[in-house]
């Protein structure tokens, strides 16, 4: 079969042999699959990431020496089955990206082990496999992945409803998140972009206020929410509330203040940063900039080192936390909220390709005023991405 294949940084359309489903696995024609930024950084920075992975114990990870056909975002139709799968041939489903293969259970589309969707068909575990509900379009049941890394992160940033969540980057990866923090109720979501075309799909997905971060702070578009910014604010606030509950009859202030704290009304209010960017530095610049107490959760993926200044982290009290991938219930849950349009992700698709236009989209994610989420029909012809 046809596929692209990703050797020493290089893409190039050629056969393959035709995969084989084992037990409990399934076989995909393949409808269509997601370029993810995942995919720019593994044909860049296989060994790396490759590294990495191998110091928290997966060293099943590709390496540019490997030929590896790309893509863990697909959906597809299924065309066999192995031994015990009950998925009937037929079935549109789209899958989480995790296959049996060689002993271990290894990425798909970024292992040697478990070829991706960047090719006419792929296999895919049938208990992983999730039927395409209300006749979903293949083209947003292939954003089934990338809204599931969104959902997660937003789960991992514990937002409340009536918090401000504050999105920097608003590529792919930032619109998802934005797009499930409306699905989640949060009320005032800030989107941050330099480029226009982005900041755009930012309100198209649900933003409720759009910054141009090199005209003003997304943290000043949140003034009035009741945030502290500078040290000073916060001596103020405890003097002043030990002397408002000393003044309370019959009670001591530690209990007001305990009682206060079990309900929450004792907590500062901050916002929730979502880091979509993944550049070295951002994280710094957003310890310096945003709100003390703030919850910076890193969702962008920085390739290279970084620094970050723990004394600016220490003194605003800054709550940093990292995220990867999703759940197979999230996975599932992004599925079902597409599906019944509770979640908008069609703005996301800025074109189709065919398997030989893959190298030439690769180019085009470049520039974010052309592009957001191109997506590979492998029975197309295009060699540029065509507008969906």
């Amino acid at each position: 079969m046809r596929a692209v294949i990703c050797h020493e940084s290089e893409l190039s359309v050629g056969e393959v042999e035709d995969p084989r489903p084992g037990p409990g696995q399934v076989l995909l024609e393949v409808t269509r699959c997601g370029i993810c930024g995942s995919d720019l950084h593994a044909r860049r920075h296989a060994d790396t990431v490759a590294e990495t992975a191998a110091e928290t114990g997966y060293d099943g990870f590709m390496r540019s020496r490997d030929r590896i056909v790309l893509g863990h975002e697909f959906s597809g139709v299924v065309v066999e089955r192995g031994k015990g799968s009950k998925l009937a041939e037929g079935t549109p489903v789209v899958s989480f990206p995790l296959l049996r293969a060689s002993g271990a259970v290894h990425a798909t589309g970024l292992s040697p082990y478990a070829p991706g969707g960047y090719a006419e068909r792929v296999l895919a575990q049938d208990a992983l496999s999730l039927p395409v509900p209300n006749g979903l379009p293949t083209d947003l049941a292939a954003l089934t992945e990338p809204m599931a890394v969104g959902l997660h992160a937003v789960r991992r940033g514990e937002v409340g409803k009536g918090q401000v969540a504050v999105v920097i980057g608003c590529g792919p990866v930032g619109l998802a998140v934005i797009a499930m923090l409306k699905a989640q109720g949060v009320k005032t979501v800030v989107a941050s972009d330099y480029s226009a075309g982005r900041r755009a799909l930012a309100s198209t997905v649900g933003a409720d206020v759009v910054v141009d971060p090199a005209v003003e702070s997304p943290f000043s578009t949140a003034a009035g929410h009741g945030h502290l910014t500078h040290a000073p604010d916060v001596f103020e606030l405890g003097v002043a509330s030990v002397e408002k509950l000393s003044k309370l009859p019959f009670l001591p202030w530690q209990s007001v203040w305990r009682a206060a704290e079990k309900v929450g009304a004792a907590t500062p209010k901050a916002p929730v940063v979502f880091e979509c960017v993944g550049v070295p530095g951002v994280i710094d610049e957003l310890i310096s900039t945003a709100p003390l107490y703030a919850r910076i959760v890193v969702v962008g993926v920085c390739m290279e080192p970084d620094r970050i200044r723990p004394a600016m982290a220490i003194n605003k009290e800054t709550d940093l936390r990292f995220v990867l991938g999703y759940t197979p219930l999230e996975f599932s849950d992004a599925l079902r909220l597409l599906a019944e349009g509770k979640v908008d992700a069609e703005p996301l698709v800025t074109g189709v390709v065919g398997l030989d236009g893959v190298a030439g989209a690769f180019d085009a994610l470049a520039d974010p005023e052309k592009h957001a989420k191109i997506l590979i029909d492998p029975r197309s012809e295009a060699t540029a991405p065509v507008p969906r």
